[in-house]
């Protein structure tokens, strides 16, 4: 018997409105919306893995448990980019040194650098206090 291994298909949203979140994260990723089904907007694949937004009863309650990371060259400007979107800055999460951004859901996402991310003995990033990708001096 050969074991399978298996992959990451989607990452489903669970949302009020799929389409005012498909349309965030489709100007956000540059995936164009590509189709609907039922409760679902689909983006295009793009290089990664298929991102679809269910519409779903009730308001999104707590911290996610799951979260994106998403690499940029230029954090900070990607910060006023979402922001522009309709995004939003969490300042609650920024002791960890990670730039934590909400979607207009409140859906919780990170934006590191592109390449490693240092962390110190106590797992905060430094990348925004101008420490660098690599950690603590």
């Amino acid at each position: 018997m050969t074991d399978t291994p298996v992959d990451i298909s989607a990452i489903i949203v669970d949302c009020a409105d799929p389409e005012r979140l498909a349309a965030f994260w489709s100007r956000l990723l540059g995936r164009p919306v590509a189709g609907r089904t039922g409760p679902y907007v689909w983006l295009a694949r793009g290089g990664g893995p298929l991102v679809g937004f269910q519409r779903t009863a009730g308001p999104k309650t707590g911290k996610n448990r799951v979260h994106l990371d998403l690499a940029s060259s230029d954090p900070v400007a990607e910060r006023r980019r979402i922001e522009a979107l309709g995004g939003r800055y969490l300042e609650e999460y920024a002791e960890g040194g990670f730039l934590v951004m909400a979607d207009p859901e409140g859906n919780e996402f990170c934006v590191i650098p592109r390449g490693p991310v240092g962390l110190d003995g106590d797992g905060r990033a430094h990348y925004l206090d101008g420490r660098g990708a690599s950690g603590p001096a």
